[in-house]
């Protein structure tokens, strides 16, 4: 730990805010990081011949290949798999209600992104997926590296300083400019324009079975989602609470998507770094296989159309699924852990705000076992939820994407929902002191 505190000496942080920023403040500093990812993404790399667009993958990862943005959030959130697997197994051992521990796993997040940052901006271009060229090798790798540092301290600062977590700002931000690009682009030359001109020109032509294919199902299922996700967001449980010695009742209310869409963030970045490694690798039929099998949800309904009915390759989607959801549930238990939301944490923050179980004694252990009979179960089936959500989402083909579209509306609520918090302590002393803020 001596020597991991001298490496996170060096590196360079974000300094904590000495007292919490007003709902301005932070409102500024979202915006200003969002306006400089939004920059990062329009400036091109320097001495790149040729690019691969990866398309989905490039929405997930929130990245746009052969700009500064070219890695998006991958170093970050793959750092943040890889040390959620070593402290869960508990190789690394860390006490994250400790704030001392806290600073080290989010000092070794940082170095481990960008030694991450390293490897893939070499992998990547020396393997084509963007063409240097002639003497520009290392000249394109330190660009890319540089601008995943750039995205390191951005989420960092919005952790600190804005609201919400900057990994679900960022993919938010890149899925809504698809989407709206979907939508409302214009027409150009060998280019119909997005969906809402297409509209237009296919009902004047009297293409009426286009029209529903092409304009109206994909944006009827990403109606769909939206609601399905608003709906399942407004779903809690409430815990009974007193509040301190006066008995006032209060509730503790604990949602259905207690972990939010992180399980999916983590479970598709993670499926996407392990097709795009295969693409590196040399061809065989396992790669293909892998390839092929991560690229389910995306091509079953469309080859089911073109070449009828297969048991084989239903098979393979129901696999995906499976897959897919488990990895979900794994991640959305060490994500609770990690983000201080296990029972553990809640019951000490309860406690420490004057709160108890009515009829019980004041005790944290009381609090523990209360809350022990539905978080566990909770984080289990939100993370299945989201985990099956985004599955049928992107066969659907709903703009964006179903998994981008149910990402965006999560992220989107959780902001609102911050918001709102921040607005209630901002405006209530009373709050302020439950809290000890």
């Amino acid at each position: 730990m001596s020597l991991l505190d001298a490496v996170i000496g060096v590196i360079p942080t974000i300094k904590a805010p000495a007292k919490v920023p007003t709902i301005k403040q932070k409102l500024l500093w979202t915006l200003i990081i969002l306006v400089l990812f939004f920059l990062l993404g329009t400036i091109s790399l320097f001495g790149v011949e040729a690019t691969v667009d990866l398309g989905f993958y490039q929405m997930v990862l929130a990245s746009n290949i052969g700009t500064l943005l070219t890695l998006g959030i991958g170093p970050i959130v793959v750092a943040s798999i890889i040390l959620q697997l070593l402290a869960g197994i508990k190789i690394l051992n860390f006490d994250f209600s400790n704030k001392a521990d806290r600073t080290r796993f989010s000092g070794l997040q940082t170095i481990l992104a960008i030694v991450i940052a390293v490897v893939e901006a070499i992998v990547m271009t020396m393997f084509g997926l963007l063409r240097a060229a002639d003497g520009m090798f290392w000249i394109v790798v330190v660009q890319i590296v540089l601008g995943a540092i750039l995205i390191i301290y951005f989420d960092d600062i919005i952790n600190k300083y804005g609201i919400g977590s900057g990994i679900g700002l960022f993919i938010a931000a890149g899925v809504s400019q698809a989407i709206l690009w979907r939508l409302f682009s214009i027409p150009t030359v060998g280019y119909g324009g997005g969906l809402i001109f297409q509209a237009f020109t296919l009902l004047a032509q009297g293409s009426t079975i286009q029209f529903l294919t092409v304009v109206f199902i994909p944006i009827l299922m990403t109606l769909l989602v939206f609601f399905v996700v608003l709906y399942a967001e407004s779903m809690h449980i409430n815990i009974p609470l007193t509040v301190g010695r006066s008995g006032m009742g209060a509730k503790y209310p604990v949602k259905f998507l207690y972990v939010s869409v992180m399980p999916v963030i983590l479970a598709s970045t993670l499926f996407v770094n392990i097709s795009l490694l295969t693409r590196v690798l040399p061809p065989s039929r396992i790669a293909n296989f892998i390839q092929s099998f991560l690229n389910t949800p995306h091509m079953l309904i469309d080859t089911m159309i073109a070449n009828g009915f297969s048991l084989l390759l239903l098979l393979q989607g129901i696999g995906y699924m499976i897959l897919f959801v488990g990895v979900c549930v794994i991640f959305g238990k060490f994500w609770v852990e990690v983000g201080g939301q296990g029972v553990e944490n809640v019951a000490k923050q309860l406690q420490s705000s004057g709160m108890s179980i009515p009829g019980f004694r004041r005790d944290q252990r009381v609090i523990v076992g209360v809350l022990n009979r539905y978080i566990p179960t909770i984080v289990i089936l939100g993370s299945m939820f989201v985990g099956l959500l985004s599955f049928f989402a992107d066969l659907t083909g709903a703009i964006g994407t179903g998994t981008g579209v149910l990402l965006t509306v999560g992220v989107i609520y959780r902001f609102y929902e911050q918001l709102a918090k921040d607005q209630a302590f901002e405006s209530s002393s009373m709050l302020k002191q439950l809290v000890g803020k």
